[in-house]
Formats: C-alpha cells, sequence, structure tokens
C-alpha cells in the first residue's frame, strides 16, 4: 500500500509538473535538439493528457494481466508514425486532431465501465498514437531520430506509467466509486482536448 501511494504520489507530481511546464505545444516550428528534445516534446498539454489518460485507461477498461497492452501499443503506434513523419509524411489539421485524440482518450474513460471490445480499445489507441508520433516525427532535430525517438519514448513510457500509478490509486482508494472517479476524470480531459482545440 505504501508502495501505491508513493507511485501515485510520483505519477501526480510530474503530471502537474509537465501541465505547468508544456502549456505551450511542442509541435512543427520550435527547435530541436537530440535527445533532451526528445524528453521535453511530451510535455506538451495535449500528448501530456492522451499519454497520462492511456494510462488510467489501461487500468480500468483492460483486464489486469493486460493493462500494459495500452500503454505497449501506444509506444509502438507512436514510434512507427514518428518514422513516417521523419520521412515527410503527414495528415491534415494534424493539430486539431491531435487535440481531438484528447477528447477521443477521456470519452474513452467516461465509458470505460461499459467494457469495449479490448481490439477496439487498443485499435483506438494506435489511432490516436500515429497522429502524436507524425507530430514527434516532424520535430527530428539534425543530429538525427535515434536519440530523439530515445528520449520521446522515455518520457513517454514515464507519462504512461504515471497514468497506471493514478488509475491503480484511484481503485483503492475508492474502490466501488473509483467507475464515477475516472468518468470525472474523463470528462475533465474531454473538455481539455475541446479547450485545446478552440485555441488552434
Amino acid at each position: 500500500m505504501k508502495l501505491l501511494t508513493q507511485k501515485t504520489v510520483r505519477g501526480l507530481g510530474l503530471a502537474a509538473l509537465g501541465l505547468m511546464a508544456g502549456l505551450a505545444q511542442a509541435h512543427t516550428g520550435h527547435g530541436t535538439s537530440g535527445i533532451a528534445e526528445g524528453l521535453a516534446h511530451p510535455l506538451g498539454a495535449d500528448h501530456l493528457l492522451a499519454m497520462v489518460a492511456v494510462g488510467i485507461w489501461s487500468v480500468s477498461a483492460l483486464p489486469a494481466n493486460k493493462a500494459w497492452w495500452g500503454p505497449a501499443t501506444f509506444m509502438l503506434s507512436l514510434v512507427i508514425s514518428a518514422a513516417l513523419g521523419v520521412a515527410g509524411f503527414s495528415v491534415p489539421f494534424l493539430e486539431q486532431l491531435i487535440s481531438l485524440s484528447v477528447v477521443l482518450f477521456g470519452a474513452m474513460l467516461v465509458l470505460s465501465r461499459q467494457k469495449m471490445p479490448v481490439s477496439l480499445g487498443l485499435g483506438l489507441v494506435a489511432l490516436a498514437a500515429s497522429l502524436h508520433g507524425l507530430a514527434h516525427g516532424a520535430e527530428t532535430p539534425e543530429s538525427g531520430f535515434a536519440a530523439y525517438a530515445l528520449g520521446f519514448l522515455a518520457s513517454t513510457a514515464t507519462l504512461h506509467f504515471g497514468g497506471v500509478a493514478v488509475g491503480l490509486g484511484i481503485r483503492k482508494a475508492f474502490a466501488e466509486k473509483s467507475t464515477w472517479v475516472v468518468t470525472g476524470l474523463g470528462a475533465l480531459c474531454s473538455g481539455a482536448g475541446l479547450y485545446l482545440f478552440s485555441q488552434l
């Protein structure tokens, strides 16, 4: 219990710091510099919210022994689409779609009580992650993709871990009412995504 609490506090602290540090979204047009830029890039508000939400959703909606599938799916899709982004592939209205992915993840949290098919949930995670990956790939520094990718994957994994820790903490602290807490967080997440969308 003590370990779980420490993990939860660490995850919440990381999320709060990331939100404060990343209110200016980190997308195309900003300077890049290797692994440091890779570490910083996911701390934009939209990226951060999406990745933490994936961690919470994975704990709330997936079977206990498969909770790691959500973060793993996100990271795999992220790095593949980032490589496509490096090659110049993109989609119209990418920034808007990324903001809407935050709305999507919020909706998935709200609906986590309904237990959607695992394949559908993971497919949505992969689709949204591909949008985030394209934005990451477009930021690749001149120093090369490898170190930069290592940086953004490390930050992404940390944010997913924070989300998982928050999800476990909610389940432990609120027991039967945990689904309502997750629903509330999902509504807030979707609202934040709509706000980000309105600012573009």
